[in-house]
């Protein structure tokens, strides 16, 4: 999705609270994208990545009632892929390579910008007659600078494509990268990790080792890790401590994320790169037009500024 400040994707992070294993444990920032309104985890200023992640947000569980849902006009992307994620509701991606793809829950659906991209995020028709709930995640990671300007790709896997396993009452959906064993089918151009977990209450859930980066989002509930408590909407990221174990004091529902860094970056808007050049670059292009469009859509997102 569109509309987010620019900054720096790079940061130093000292320990955090009684739990040594914790770097930063961070609260979202409340933003709105115009009708509706997001939690931002990154980019802030306590933390600009995780890994090749340089962007988190949390939409809902929200209500919209007939005659209404989001409309996230065609806007450009450089540099990045994003990860678009539904726990609830449905969402019409149409990008200017032409693909148009219903996003479902527990569907991945992942786009690579490279050199230039343009994508809208709309209720579909038939929800906007009825109303309908969403509750979603959009992340955005990083491609490793050899990467950052091939051509623009889509993939789409649907939720039968993802690897799920259960473990002590533990469930698990493997999105992207490999954990506890399992392995997701998604490309990537880095090492990269994603996966969603359900914790019943008085269960354990143990990070996966061997990840150079790596933090916890609560989706609901609240958790334990060690003496520091991890509330509904809160980030964890913790350091390389091996056999850390989160317990669950609700019933709780977590999304985990890491991966390799990828070194500082450069983020303007929706556009990503090593160098400010590009940013320059892509914000000319879009100014003047030159960014391809998706068809049957005219509308489109100003260059902030103008």
């Amino acid at each position: 999705m569109s509309n987010f400040f620019s900054d720096d994707a790079h940061c130093e992070r000292g320990p955090c609270g009684p739990c040594s294993a914790i770097r930063t444990l961070l609260d979202p920032q409340e933003k709105d994208l115009g009708g509706f309104r997001v939690r931002r985890l990154m980019p802030s200023d306590e933390l600009k990545a995780v890994g090749p992640y340089v962007f988190f947000d949390h939409l809902g569980p929200v209500r919209f009632e007939p005659g209404t849902g989001i409309d996230v006009r065609p806007h450009p992307h450089i540099g990045l892929a994003t990860i678009t994620y539904l726990f609830e509701g449905e969402i019409l991606h149409r990008d200017s390579l032409g693909n148009v793809q219903s996003i479902q829950p527990a569907e991945i659906n992942w786009m690579t910008a490279g050199r230039g991209i343009v994508h809208s995020e709309r209720t579909p028709p038939h929800l906007r007659r009825t109303g309908h709930d969403l509750h979603a995640l959009q992340l955005w990671v990083a491609l490793p600078e050899e990467h950052e300007e091939i051509e623009p790709n889509f993939f789409h896997y649907d939720a039968d494509q993802l690897p799920t396993l259960e473990t002590q009452g533990v469930s698990m959906r493997i999105m992207i990268g490999e954990a506890f064993g399992v392995r997701s089918p998604v490309k990537t151009y880095s090492p990269t990790l994603y996966l969603e977990a359900r914790i019943p209450k008085g269960a354990e859930f143990a990070l996966p080792d061997g990840v150079e980066e790596r933090a916890v989002y609560v989706v609901s509930g609240r958790l334990k890790a060690r003496d520091t408590t991890l509330n509904a909407h809160q980030m964890a990221v913790f350091d390389a401590t091996s056999g850390v174990a989160l317990s669950a004091e609700q019933d709780s529902r977590l999304v985990l994320i890491g991966g390799k860094p990828l070194g500082k970056r450069t983020v303007w808007w929706n556009l990503v790169a090593t160098h400010r050049e590009l940013i320059e670059k892509a914000k000319a292009d879009w100014k003047a037009g030159r960014f391809p469009q998706v068809p049957e859509e005219t509308e489109f997102i100003p260059l902030p500024g103008d």
